[in-house]
């Protein structure tokens, strides 16, 4: 056990890692607590430094950059600690938004809490909350899921996972993946109601409301915009996640599949995958069952 007193006693010597969010877009976000944390510091932690500089250049932040990324995290985890056992003191900043949100500054924070160096956290921008919160959808409960995986299976079992999530939903996702995301949410979790949101803070911030086969016509209708996206779905209603735990235990195999066939718009091999996963049976006997295939 360590009891973390931020503002008393000096720490042993020991410096402080502040978790500074930045705009997620409109400068004037910032708030003033953070550019005076990002002006005294002696160091400056950046996922880009590039972008980082800008930033820097534009509110006369003059603190030492250094990198601190995805794919550096362990050489550059292991430099900053011992920059804080030191005794200097250390801002961490994503490219937009809160660290340790869907980047690899929780695990910066989680290896300074093993060294018990303090860990600071400042209030700022959030694309999640700001999406959640315009979304018209419940704010009583929610979970941040942030990005599905990439990989067809892992997403599949993911939303699988999900579908009976009495709460409010938020993920992240890309311009590249967001109309695969979209059908694969209608197809597994149904056409609930969605908001989802981009450019959030900035001059052309969008947010497109109604059902999940709604926003899908919206965007195929013309080009996905650029930016990320951030999606707020509708949780799970009780009679739903009721039907979505039963509906198939009275289904022949070969009805499940056709149900995946016919109604959610699947193909064969798509919906033998998902009624693999319903059952929690392999997919091969799930295919020989279907096709009539002897043993």
């Amino acid at each position: 056990m360590w009891e973390q007193r931020s503002f008393q006693g000096d720490h042993e010597g020991k410096g402080s890692l502040f978790l500074v969010p930045t705009p997620i877009g409109n400068l004037d976000d910032i708030t003033y607590r953070a550019l005076n944390v990002l002006k005294n510091v002696d160091v400056l932690a950046a996922e880009d430094t590039r972008h980082t500089m800008k930033l820097c250049s534009h509110f006369d932040i003059h603190a030492p950059l250094f990198s601190y990324h995805e794919h550096n995290k362990k050489t550059s985890g292991a430099k900053l600690i011992a920059e804080l056992e030191g005794g200097k003191n250390v801002a961490l900043v994503t490219d937009a938004g809160t660290p340790g949100i869907s980047d690899p500054g929780a695990d910066l924070a989680a290896a300074c809490i093993a060294h018990e160096i303090p860990v600071v956290p400042l209030p700022g921008a959030n694309a999640a909350i700001s999406g959640l919160i315009a979304s018209g959808l419940s704010t009583d409960h929610f979970l941040f899921y942030g990005f599905l995986s990439r990989v067809k299976k892992e997403r599949s079992q993911a939303l699988q996972a999900l579908g009976t999530f009495p709460y409010t939903i938020i993920f992240y996702e890309s311009p590249f993946r967001v109309k695969d995301t979209l059908k694969d949410l209608l197809g597994t979790l149904g056409n609930r109601h969605i908001a989802l949101s981009r450019e959030l803070t900035k001059r052309y911030e969008t947010i497109v409301r109604g059902t999940i086969s709604d926003v899908l016509d919206f965007l195929s209708n013309g080009e996905v915009p650029r930016g990320e996206f951030c999606l707020i779905v509708e949780g799970s209603s009780e009679s739903e996640a009721h039907e979505q735990t039963l509906w198939w235990s009275s289904l022949a195999v070969q009805e499940h599949v056709d149900h995946y066939i016919c109604e959610k718009q699947l193909s064969v091999k798509e919906a033998i995958k998902q009624v693999a996963l319903d059952r929690a049976q392999p997919k091969r006997d799930i295919y020989r069952i279907y096709h009539q295939i002897e043993k």
